[in-house]
C-alpha cells in the first residue's frame, strides 16, 4: 500500500480510479470491493491495517492504481467544554466497547444501534451529523 507521493516508479503511469468506503471497510482484513469506475478486487490486507484518504492499492490485471476515498456517514459527535470532560466521555463509551473517534473538536461515534442510548444515559450531549470516520481501534463487543 502507498499514497500518490510514494509510488514506486514503475506504477505511476498506470491508470487511476478510486475506492469509496465506510470505515467498516476500511478496516476489514479481507473484502471483495468494486471501484467507482467499476473494476471489482479483492483484498487481504495484514490484521489492523486500516486504510486511509489518500492511500493506494495497486492492481495487476488490469494495472490499476486504486485510490482510497472515505465515504461520509452518519455520526453522534459530542463536543466537551474540557479535556477532563472528554476523558471521561470517551471513558464511558469505551467502556461500552463502541467504536470511538477522537477528532480535533470533538468525540465522534458511528451512529449504531445503541449507542444514542449510551450517550443519554451517561448525559453526554451530541448532535448527528455526516462525516468521515475511522475508529481509534475497534475492541470487542459485548455478548449475551
Amino acid at each position: 500500500m502507498f499514497t500518490l507521493d510514494r509510488l514506486p516508479a514503475g506504477l505511476r503511469a498506470h491508470p487511476r480510479d478510486r475506492v469509496t468506503l465506510g470505515w467498516q471497510d476500511r478496516m476489514a482484513p479481507r473484502a471483495r470491493l468494486r471501484t467507482d469506475g467499476g473494476v471489482e478486487f479483492g483484498t487481504s490486507l495484514q490484521p489492523g491495517v486500516v486504510l486511509r484518504e489518500g492511500d493506494c492499492l495497486t492492481l495487476e490485471q488490469p494495472p490499476l492504481v486504486v485510490m482510497v476515498h472515505e465515504r461520509e456517514e452518519p455520526v453522534l459527535v459530542a463536543r466537551a467544554a474540557s479535556a477532563a470532560q472528554a476523558a471521561r466521555w470517551a471513558y464511558y463509551i469505551g467502556n461500552s466497547h463502541q467504536p470511538l473517534m477522537v477528532a480535533a473538536d470533538a468525540l465522534v461515534c458511528a451512529d449504531l444501534p445503541g449507542m444514542e442510548q449510551v450517550l443519554t444515559h451517561h448525559a453526554i450531549p451530541f448532535t448527528r451529523e455526516q462525516r468521515t470516520f475511522t475508529p481509534e481501534s475497534q475492541g470487542p463487543e459485548h455478548h449475551r
